[in-house]
This record gives structure tokens, C-alpha cells and sequence, in this order.
């Protein structure tokens, strides 16, 4: 079966699609292509998504690839980048199977960027052994893509092919004897539901999670809370990847003000040859790994924060040298190849053809999520997942650059054909049994547990034989807890299990995160039907999730990096930290 045309079903089933990014609104129109009854929610208007402000591109190996390119080099760059972590079966299809899904784009109406002779513009990204980076619009892949898919959908909704609900807040999945039949959510201040025969969760990331992110306001972690709430097997909470050029708000002084979304400095930029500079006008990033400013993302974004450390200004920031493009490649390339970027500076001040960007990590990608089958079945029937949602391993510890929207096509699809039955059955990840133990639970006495080992993270000495690093990464709690906030939460994330951690800054988020847990009580559906009620909570479970992993792998890897831990094995990177409501994080 290939993203062109997938065989109707046998009978009229309904598919819920919750999420209006790649993944939700192109399976949404593959399902309804194939004859499928499909409602799509989406929190916001259908623009509101990830999706429509990733910059970067789509990765893929085309029929006719750039000279010396293949699948397999497509392949190895992945596992590469996702540190030895990923599940190699699934990094197989994504990357065989990325060019069915390029075409079944075209289909839908997206227009990719051609050269002088009519041929598909292919850019090079960090981390990429040859150019294989698909744009729409230069810097504006996102929005191209998700226009004209969004167009497609709107079509199909006027020929009563889908039905969208736009402006819901989805609050919880209906399940009956065991399996997902449907979703409730909020609108307009009332509680409604629908049904169907499967829910596809594709809602996205938790940028929100911290003070300085790329993600829109509606990344709020919805669908990881949906589904963990149901009972759903979760994974790699503990890779969240933090996209190392960020623009810094000049006006500020610092870091981004909170709440503010950041213009995200495309990976495209360093691929074309823009260089990382210090406040001394010093290049730092050869001096740290031999890839200089194309090396991993996780290893620019801790380069940053390492050597601004050193500089003794840990919340500074550095800049981004985009003259010597500029210089290199003739005037006016810069506006030509990145006019969005272009115009965005300049609205905020800054000509970089003329001076440099101030530039900062913000947290950009979360690598972990549902546990899903290669296609998008979770361990709870009726319930799939796809996207940044879903955790397929595909990303492994650390997602190489413009694979996000590749894998919330491939995978989309897949969870299209799984639905309709065109999948083998499911004999994957999710199939395996977990001990039933006491995890995330309530103000009852009870509460949060860690790793199958048995370690406490609520004790002092949860984390003991660590080794605290002075300076910079020191923190001291406050005598009196911070009344929670989304903004006390923001900061505490980025503070104690940002892009450096250790084991005593983990030790401190747990604490402050169990005083609140006692008065928010993240685990239950909130009883309100303020929608910014539910965001709270499915942040705060999030947060909890996030550093009870982060707290059990003790080693560095990947976008995880505890500075306090010895170098890590290898039976220490294929481990994976699964956990699901009452029970316990196991390894598999």
C-alpha cells in the first residue's frame, strides 16, 4: 500500500482525529480518501500547530536523490544522531518509504522549491551526509505544507467528506469494556463528545513546559495527559531536544520574555554555512565537537550552554554569524533563500546581513511520547497515535534535523492503514506485559515511584553518589514553595531538567513539582470547564513524567545530559524507561 491510494474500506467506519498538525490532517484526508467517516478536532484554529512554524524542511531520498545520497546513508544519519537509541526496524521504513509520502504531499497540493532546471531544491542540515532537505517557500516549509493541506481538508469538509471541530479543548477518551470509543472536550464552555470506532491522537509536543520554547501556545502536552490517563504505555520522557538558535529579543536583554513565542533561527541557516559566535566575537563550537556548528542538535544546544557557563553568564546568550554567508554567496542570498528569516529580523531590529543574531536553546521537540507499533497502535485498543505525540523510537535520544515532519507522515499513514485493517496485527512494542505498581498518584500518602530498582524520587537521597557541580548548575530551593503558576512551572523545568541536569536539580524539581501536585491534583480530569484549567494539569503530569525519567537514567545520552553521571554503557543506551498509569517505570 503506498501514500497514493489506499483501498477503501470495507465498511464506514469513523476515525476521531484529534490535532491539526501534519499527522492529524493528513490522515485525516487519507482516511476520508478511503471512504472512512472522519472528525477532526482541532484545539485551536487548523493553523495552530507545530507543524506551521517548522522552518526547516522534510528529509527524504527521492526517486532521483543529490549525487552520492541513498537510503541507507538516510538511515545511518538517523541512528546516528538518535545516539545508538532507536528502534532500527522503524527508522527503516520511516526512511524507505519517506518518498511515497513526498508524493502523497504533492497530491494534496504542496508545491516543493525547484532549482534554476526545474528539479526539487535539496538543502543540507546538521547532522545530514548530503543534501536531502525538501522546502516549500524557502523558510516556510510548515506554513506551505500546512496550507494546502489545509485547504484539502476544508474541501473535503464541503463535500462532507470530513467533519472539523475547530476551538475544543479535548478533555479525556471514552472508553467502554477496554477499548477508546471516543473523545470529550470542551466547547464553548460545555462539555460535548463524539464516538468512534478508533481516536488518533496527533496533537503535538509540551513546549510549554518551559520558559523559552519554539512551540506555539497550544503545545501544552493534551495528548501524552489523554492518553497516560488512559492507561496508555509512554516512553523517552527523558529526551526532550532543545533547538540550539533561538532568537534572543534584543529589546529584552536576555532570554525571550515568558509566555513570548521565540523565532526559531532555521538549522538551514548553519547549513548554509552561518557560524556560532560568543560575545568576544570568538567562534566557540570547534573546540567542542569536530561537526562545529552542523554537529547534533543536542551537542550545539549543550555547547551553548556549557560555554556560557564557562563565560560565567549562564542565562546569556550567543550569536549567530550569518555575514560570512552573506559574504560567500553574494548579496541578497540571504533574503532570496530565507525570506521569512529576513523579515522577521528586521521587525525585530536586526539586519544580519549587517550584525549578528542573538541566539539561545529553547526547548524545540520531545523525542519520548505514547509508545505506539510501527502502525501508530498503542498498548490501549482503539487508541492510536502519530507525530510528535507518539513515541515509535523512530528518534531515538535525539531527532535528527527535519525528521519530525517526515515521521508524522509516515507514521500517519501507517495508523491510517492499521485502522482500516491493512496492518498485520499487532505484535509490537506494545504488547508486552508491565507489572502492576503505585506511580503518579494522589495527596492520599501515595506517591510518585521510579525505576523498577525501587529508588524514591521523593527522598533527599534518591539520587545519592552524585557528584554537584559548582557554579552555574547549583540551585537552592526556596524556603517557601513558589505558589504553582504556569510560569513557576516554566521556570522550574528550565532550571532543574532543561539542557543541563544533574542529579540534585532533578532531586529539587521533584519536590517542588510534589507541592503542587497536592494542590492541582494532575492525575484526574479537572472538574472546570476553563480549557486553561486542563492545560495546567496535563503540564504538571507532564513535568512529573519528564523528570521521573530523567531522574532514572543516570547516564548522559543524547538531548539528555546529566553532568553528574559516568560515561554510559551500552546496555544503559538500548534501555528504554516505559511507564503507564499505576505502574512503576520498567525497563524493557
Amino acid at each position: 500500500m503506498t501514500a497514493e491510494r489506499i483501498p477503501g474500506a470495507p465498511a464506514r467506519r469513523r476515525l476521531v482525529v484529534v490535532g491539526s498538525g501534519i499527522a492529524g490532517l493528513y490522515s485525516a484526508l487519507l482516511a476520508a480518501e478511503a471512504g472512512a467517516d472522519v472528525v477532526l478536532l482541532s484545539k485551536g484554529a487548523l493553523a495552530d500547530s507545530n507543524t506551521f512554524f517548522a522552518q526547516g524542511g522534510i528529509s527524504a531520498v527521492l526517486d532521483e536523490p543529490a549525487p552520492g545520497d541513498t537510503v541507507a546513508a538516510h538511515i545511518t544519519d538517523t541512528l546516528k544522531a538518535g545516539a545508538g537509541h532507536c528502534n532500527e526496524e522503524a527508522v527503516r521504513v520511516l526512511c524507505t518509504e519517506a518518498r511515497l509520502d513526498i508524493m502523497g504531499l504533492e497530491r494534496f497540493g504542496v508545491r516543493f522549491d525547484t532549482d534554476d532546471d526545474g528539479d526539487p531544491a535539496l538543502g543540507l542540515e546538521a547532522a545530514h551526509s548530503a543534501p536531502r532537505i525538501l522546502h516549500t517557500g524557502g523558510d516556510a516549509t510548515g506554513a506551505g505544507v500546512a496550507n494546502a493541506l489545509i485547504l484539502t481538508v476544508l474541501d473535503a469538509q464541503d463535500a462532507g467528506k470530513i467533519q472539523v471541530l475547530g476551538h475544543v479543548q479535548a478533555t479525556s477518551l471514552i472508553q467502554s469494556e477496554g477499548r477508546v470509543t471516543g473523545v470529550e472536550f470542551l466547547r464553548n464552555g460545555r462539555f460535548e463528545s463524539v464516538f468512534g470506532d478508533a481516536v488518533l491522537l496527533a496533537t503535538g509536543g509540551a513546549g510549554q513546559l518551559f520558559a523559552q520554547t519554539t512551540n506555539p501556545s497550544v503545545a501544552t502536552a493534551d495528548g501524552l495527559a489523554l492518553a497516560w490517563r488512559a492507561g496508555a504505555e509512554l516512553a523517552d520522557l527523558e529526551f526532550f531536544q532543545f533547538h540550539p538558535t533561538s532568537m534572543v529579543l534584543p529589546a529584552a536583554g536576555g532570554p525571550t520574555p515568558l509566555g513570548a513565542d521565540p523565532l526559531l533561527i532555521s538549522e538551514a541557516v548553519r547549513g548554509e554555512g552561518a557560524i556560532l559566535v560568543d560575545a568576544n566575537g570568538k567562534r566557540f563550537m570547534p573546540g567542542y565537537h569536530p561537526d562545529a556548528e552542523l554537529a547534533p542538535r543536542d551537542v550545539v544546544s549543550r555547547s551553548i550552554a556549557l560555554h556560557l557557563a564557562s563565560l560565567g553568564d549562564p542565562n546569556g546568550h550567543v550569536f549567530l554569524d550569518a555575514r560570512v554567508v552573506e559574504a560567500n554567496k553574494g548579496e541578497g542570498f540571504l533574503e532570496k533563500r530565507f525570506p521569512t528569516l529576513s523579515a522577521r529580523t528586521r521587525e525585530a531590529g536586526i539586519d544580519w546581513t549587517l550584525e549578528p543574531v542573538p541566539v539561545a536553546p529553547a526547548a524545540h521537540y520531545w523525542m519520548g511520547g505514547v509508545v505506539t507499533d510501527l502502525h501508530g497502535r498503542t498498548s490501549v485498543p482503539g487508541l492510536l497515535a502519530a507525530g510528535e505525540v507518539a513515541c515509535t523510537g523512530v528518534q531515538g535520544a535525539n531527532r535528527l534535523a527535519s525528521n519530525s515532519l517526515l515521521e508524522g507522515l509516515v507514521f500517519g499513514r501507517r495508523a491510517v492503514e492499521g485502522f482500516l485493517g491493512w496492518a498485520p496485527p499487532n505484535g509490537g512494542v506494545t504488547d508486552s506485559p508491565v507489572p502492576s505498581a503505585p506511580a503518579l498518584r494522589s495527596h492520599a500518602g501515595e506517591r510518585l515511584a521510579s525505576s523498577a530498582a525501587g529508588v524514591d524520587l521523593h527522598a533527599t537521597t534518591a539520587l545519592s553518589g552524585t557528584t554537584e557541580p559548582a557554579g552555574p548548575l547549583s540551585w537552592q530551593p526556596e524556603l517557601v514553595p513558589e505558589p504553582f503558576s504556569r510560569t513557576a512551572l516554566r521556570r522550574l523545568m528550565t532550571a532543574k531538567a532543561g539542557v543541563l541536569r544533574t542529579g540534585g536539580l532533578l532531586r529539587e524539581a521533584v519536590e517542588a513539582l510534589d507541592a503542587w501536585v497536592d494542590v492541582v491534583l494532575p492525575e484526574n480530569v479537572p472538574d472546570s470547564a476553563d480549557p486553561r484549567v486542563h492545560e495546567d494539569a496535563n503540564l504538571l503530569l507532564a513535568a512529573q513524567l519528564l523528570v521521573q525519567a530523567a531522574a532514572s537514567r543516570r547516564g548522559p545520552l543524547g538531548a539528555h545530559y546529566r553532568s553528574d553521571a559516568v560515561e554510559t554503557q551500552r546496555e544503559e543506551i538500548v534501555q528504554r524507561y516505559t511507564t503507564r498509569r499505576k505502574a512503576s517505570l520498567v525497563n524493557d
